[in-house]
């Protein structure tokens, strides 16, 4: 019988839903590799499915995502009870990604900036019928914090390569050791195309917005003095944002040489600097105007900052 697996889609944006269809005419050896038994985005699947299942009946589960409300998590604990390995697909599960941001407030804040300072009502009765909102988490999680994971899928999304790759290795029936992301463990500037540019020694006095200047197509960005994360991220994209002229924004997360990706990130930007004075160092980072957007974009809370302190 073909491996049973299952999608689902928690807190994310739905691009690597997407990344799967990316894989154009390739999607039909998936189809064909597996039978797909809960995916709720594009078939008709229900919660009630998956809880008629026994308990380890799915063969893999891919989860995108990080986990924001009760009912992910209730979702999320569901999936894991019910498949033998569950997959972080995507930056947001593997590090909490974008939706990551939101720990820098509190679920409060952020319904009351939305809805008013009463908030929406989380049980709402009409014509007999109830109906109750999930709990909003005043902290999002990385789908691990939440459940064991048995591998990661980085990406945002997951280019076709890496995502084709991955299926490919879970599938083969040799799998490799839990806890691996599937992905290449160098520097994404390893792949760059605009390697070969980067000079021995390099230094300078001004960090620039990407905005601001007209980047040089041939040359490496970060000697152009725009912020490029390439150095602190992991290898596999295929340089995408670089071939389309704009600088690595850390997606891929770190390799497995790092603990913090965004501490990485920072000292990656920080070893270019070529002042010494405090105030002259304060007046060079002035121009990163987001540095935790800037250096946690995609992994605020799995690292060791996690969330601004709540009160």
């Amino acid at each position: 019988m073909k491996p049973k697996a299952a999608f689902y889609w928690c807190a994310s944006c739905g691009g690597c839903e997407e990344a799967v269809l990316d894989l154009a005419e390739g999607v039909l050896d998936v189809v064909a590799a597996v039978d797909i038994v809960f995916w709720p985005v594009a078939l008709d699947f229900k919660a009630k499915d998956v809880e008629g299942m026994e308990d380890g009946a799915i063969d893999i589960s891919f989860v995108n995502g990080a986990v924001r409300t009760g009912h992910q998590l209730e979702m999320a604990r569901l999936l894991r009870r019910k498949s033998r390995l569950v997959v972080a697909f995507g930056a947001c599960a593997q590090l909490g990604g974008i939706p990551g941001l939101a720990n820098l407030t509190t679920a409060r804040e952020i319904l009351c900036e939305v809805y008013g300072e009463d908030g929406p009502r989380r049980e709402f009765r009409e014509n007999g019928h109830t109906l109750t909102l999930p709990e909003l988490f005043d902290s999002v999680y990385p789908l691990n914090r939440a459940i064991p994971v048995d591998y990661f899928v980085p990406g945002c999304p997951p280019s076709p390569k890496i995502v084709a790759d991955a299926l490919q290795t879970l599938l083969s029936g040799v799998l490799p050791e839990p806890g691996t992301v599937l992905a290449p463990d160098r520097a994404m500037c390893d792949e760059c195309p605009r390697r070969d540019s980067h000079p021995d020694e390099l230094q300078f006095d001004c960090f620039h917005r990407v905005q601001e200047r007209v980047l040089d197509t041939g040359a490496c960005i970060l000697a152009q003095g725009v912020p490029c994360l390439g150095p602190a991220t992991r290898a596999g994209c295929g340089a995408r944002c670089i071939s389309g002229n704009m600088p690595c924004t850390g997606c891929f997360g770190p390799t497995s040489h790092v603990r913090d990706y965004g501490a990485k990130a920072l000292c990656s930007i920080a070893s270019v600097i070529g002042a010494s004075d405090a105030d002259e160092i304060d007046r060079m980072f002035e121009n990163i105007v987001d540095p935790v957007g800037t250096f946690y974009r995609y992994s605020l809370p799995s690292s060791f900052l996690e969330r601004k302190r709540l009160e």
